[in-house]
């Protein structure tokens, strides 16, 4: 009998090694312009490397939290984000700058009313997922919240050839696809997909973005070829190939050979 998933063992290590996320798989094989890593992505199933979060995660989880309706949990349990003298630090006072425009735009609020951090699981490509929804309108559309520097920024890839907007460069079309047929596994119902965004520039700019359905099956283009090494990897049938730039690769890395001058832009 499978082991319910909650909040309190969502993300415990034996639930991270039973089911596979889309935050996993993007630590095997990263998007469209970041890296993935094999080798960190089975240290950190492994409990041998811990990501430190970054002050922009924090800024995106403290407006997540707002959402949610656990900011005041969250503040108790991230007292670094306050100066000595009991004020928030200047990135959270830029935190709540966002949660007070996005307050005032009620279609943005309307998107983002309903069930929150809703789990499922369900069986795709061979394996177990488990998927946790920001905003699930039920029977109506899934909606994920996301906070990034710039909305309109690009990111030039020179693998792909041309720029990629955030929501490429970071995989959120893949991770919504999979909300999306995980949803439909459980439910019977192909729901739309959404993205609510609030950046960090000076002026807070926000936008709902519909990831269209052709562009949800587009990403999960190649995703079963993905996931079957990932099933050798985590079985340990294979050995996992490192990056060599990340944190993990360098902090473990053990020199064996010089290298040619050509391999430090490769």
């Amino acid at each position: 009998m499978k082991q319910k998933l909650n909040n309190s063992n969502y993300y415990t290590p034996e639930i991270n090694r039973k089911y596979l996320s889309v935050s996993q798989y993007k630590d095997f094989f990263g998007t469209l312009g970041r890296k993935g890593c094999e080798a960190k992505a089975i240290a950190k199933l492994n409990g041998e490397y811990k990501e430190e979060p970054t002050t922009a995660l924090l800024v995106g989880s403290y407006v997540d939290s707002y959402v949610e309706g656990t900011l005041e949990r969250f503040k108790e349990n991230n007292p670094d984000i306050f100066k000595k003298d009991g004020s928030l630090k200047a990135e959270y006072v830029q935190a709540e700058n966002i949660i007070s425009r996005i307050e005032k735009d009620r279609k943005f609020m309307q998107y983002l009313s309903g069930e929150k951090q809703t789990i499922m699981t369900a069986n795709l490509f061979g394996v177990d997922w488990k998927i946790k929804m920001d905003s699930y309108l039920k029977d109506k559309a899934i909606v994920d919240l996301k906070v990034v520097k710039d909305i309109y920024e690009r990111f030039y890839v020179p693998g792909v050839g041309r720029n990629l907007n955030f929501i490429e460069n970071y995989g959120y079309d893949f991770q919504l696809a999979i909300y999306q047929k995980v949803v439909e596994l459980n439910t019977g119902k192909q729901l739309p997909c959404f993205i609510a965004v609030a950046d960090k520039t000076k002026t807070t700019a926000i936008e709902l973005i519909q990831i269209t359905q052709p562009e949800l099956d587009g990403a999960l283009v190649g995703a079963k070829c993905g996931v079957e090494r990932i099933k050798l990897l985590k079985s340990g049938e294979i050995m996992p190939e490192r990056c060599g730039r990340c944190d993990w690769c360098k902090e473990t890395k053990v020199i064996t050979k010089p290298i040619l001058m050509s391999a430090l832009i490769d």
